[in-house]
């Protein structure tokens, strides 16, 4: 089941080690099956607010996720961006094929007529 690496990054003046960093994330997580699926791309705000940007990264499973953010490499390089950049992280597994929010629905109805 696919997993993504969310950040919610808060916005900042440039600095050379973002740039480096920029420069070097992808090399972290190619060997896990990552992908960036969501980099650099402006958003629409529909509901709340969401100050900075938003990066997602694709990965092949959970595992795969976990591994990228625990790895040495990407540990190395984690610091060049946060001395720089406030920002929320997450890594969360998508809907498995075929997933019916409907049999989400009825489990909610379910519990509440107990």
């Amino acid at each position: 089941m696919t997993a993504y690496a969310i950040a919610h990054l808060r916005e900042a003046a440039p600095h050379p080690e973002v740039a480096e960093y920029i420069e070097r994330i992808t090399a972290t997580f190619e060997p896990y099956g990552g992908r960036f699926l969501v980099h650099g791309a402006g958003h629409e705000v529909k509901e709340g607010g969401w100050p900075g940007h938003v990066v997602v990264i694709g990965f092949p499973g959970i595992d795969a996720a976990r591994a990228w953010w625990d790895s040495a490499a990407y540990q190395e390089i984690a610091p060049l961006r946060s001395r720089h950049i406030e920002g929320d992280i997450i890594l969360v597994e998508g809907v498995p094929d075929g997933y019916d929010p409907a049999v989400t629905a009825k489990a909610m109805r379910d519990a509440l007529a107990s």
